[in-house]
């Protein structure tokens, strides 16, 4: 095997391999060696064929075989000769063959960088712990009794509005034909839930005890049931009474509903997950802090095959978000050509950082156990209640897939080795001051970064803590801005 290097720039290698003709020609000869001790040809025995006429017979069925064979060998060679670590899959392609001749192939790739983390010491970090406030609470006990909403007789007649519920008999037909499921009879409506098919609660509005009402409405085109997909009904509604929908009372007795067996219980454990809800968004934080620092702290080229990659996701996204009409207002503000280099520039930012953090564990010896994968595994599943089976059979048969579990993992414990040798000082903070914080950096540009932050989510605020979660996580794994 001869290998001459044609193009060396920057990540860029490029190299020509020649396999010779005779080389070829033994891997065919052994081959065709396999191939004579379990084929079977008419007039000799098996192992007995001789080697003319299984060439005459078998020679081009296991050319290709013997090709791709040669070429992936000698590409690894090639590669671990000179301890080249590709970045992506190399691009090889055959530029000379011919029975009898040499084999001639290119192989165009980027190798990894040569990367020396900085001194983790020197990073400067802070830890903010989030007070619990007993207003957080009591907001979140309130959501919690609308959630578990009763309903009570009206204090006076009037017409129904939305978040009232109906007690209503009912029955449809399609073209005159009543179908199974259409009836119904002290059916309790809330209006506004969209329990219901697409328009029919709206029609009830301004209905009051008594009234009767003719309700037409269409059937989705994919509906569940076949027969009335796409299809126009009328319903025949009689409206027996408007009732009034309240949130539960805020008593032991509404804690016994939620599991507890008083309020102290309920306020308790609102505590503790609000707490957790908080320190996950503290650290998380702590996290974008930590990966600004490190990306200012490094400089070293990346593959742009990786970048031109991590692009193409997240341009994907942006067209997605942009045709569904949920692009965000400042990104809609911008030129194409604007917002391509903007989110190059991240997509760069990402890669780099990720083969940072790909280094430092490896260097440190951090992995993910089985252990660790398979409770992640086992939260997935649980996210699908009733499918868990399938889940776990799609991790096992997707590789890819469970790289990506994998990722996030391995991350974090990046993270928390590097955490473990920085300078952190902790600092106690309301959730109000928080919010007057993120303010702050949302006006201005997040120290590091290079780019503005929107702080969409605020402890403090209603639901605080699940949006907290939702503004601070990555947006892909590792190193997600």
């Amino acid at each position: 095997m001869q290998v001459t290097e044609t193009q060396t720039e920057g990540l860029k290698r490029e190299y020509k391999v020649l396999i010779s003709a005779k080389d070829i020609d033994e891997k065919v000869t052994g081959k065709l060696e396999e191939l004579g001790a379990k084929v079977k040809v008419p007039g000799f025995r098996p192992g007995k064929v001789p080697m003319q006429v299984l060439r005459q017979r078998f020679a081009k069925s296991v050319m290709g075989e013997v090709l791709e064979s040669a070429v992936n060998d000698s590409s690894s060679q090639a590669l671990s000769e000179r301890g080249l670590r590709p970045a992506i899959q190399p691009k090889i392609e055959i530029t000379s063959f011919d029975e009898g001749k040499d084999l001639e192939y290119t192989m165009a790739l980027e190798i990894l960088p040569e990367i020396v983390p900085m001194d983790f010491a020197t990073l400067e970090l802070e830890r903010v712990a989030i007070d619990v406030e007993d207003s957080a609470i009591e907001e979140t006990l309130a959501d919690l009794a609308k959630a578990h909403k009763t309903t009570k007789p009206l204090d006076k007649p009037r017409k129904a509005k939305s978040g009232d519920v109906l007690v209503l008999d009912f029955k449809g037909t399609v073209d005159g034909e009543a179908f199974p499921g259409m009836d119904g009879e002290d059916h309790h409506l809330e209006l506004g839930s969209n329990s219901f098919i697409a328009g029919f609660e709206e029609q009830l509005i301004g209905t009051g005890a008594g009234d009767s009402r003719e309700v037409k409405v269409t059937f989705p085109e994919q509906y569940a049931n076949d027969k009335l997909s796409g299809r126009d009904a009328v319903f025949a509604v009689t409206v027996k009474d408007v009732l009034e929908s309240v949130p539960s009372e805020i008593n032991d007795e509404f804690a016994t509903k939620l599991g507890e067996k008083d309020l102290d219980g309920v306020k308790q454990r609102v505590r503790e997950r609000l707490s957790a809800e908080y320190n996950d968004f503290g650290r998380n934080r702590m996290k974008r802090h930590l990966l600004d620092q490190l990306a200012d702290g490094h400089e070293f080229p990346v593959p742009q095959a990786m970048v031109d990659s991590e692009f193409d996701a997240i341009w994907k996204q942006i067209e997605e978000d942009k045709n569904a009409g949920q692009l965000d207002a400042d990104d809609a503000a911008k030129s194409e050509d604007d917002l391509k280099s903007e989110y190059r520039n991240i997509a760069e930012r990402r890669v780099r950082l990720g083969l940072l953090i790909s280094e430092v564990g490896q260097r440190n010896g951090i992995d993910v156990a089985q252990e660790e994968l398979n409770r992640a595994l086992m939260a997935e599943a649980q996210r699908h209640p009733g499918h868990e089976r399938e889940v776990f059979e799609f991790f096992q048969k997707t590789p890819e897939a469970l790289a990506n579990l994998r990722a996030p993992i391995f991350e974090d414990k990046v993270v928390d080795f590097i955490v473990d040798l920085a300078k952190v000082s902790e600092r106690k903070v309301t959730p109000a001051e928080l919010r007057k914080e993120m303010d702050a950096e949302a006006a201005g540009e997040v120290a590091g970064s290079g780019k503005k932050t929107k702080a969409k989510a605020k402890p403090g605020a209603k639901k605080a803590g699940s949006k907290a979660k939702k503004a601070a996580k990555p947006k892909k794994s590792p190193a997600g801005d």
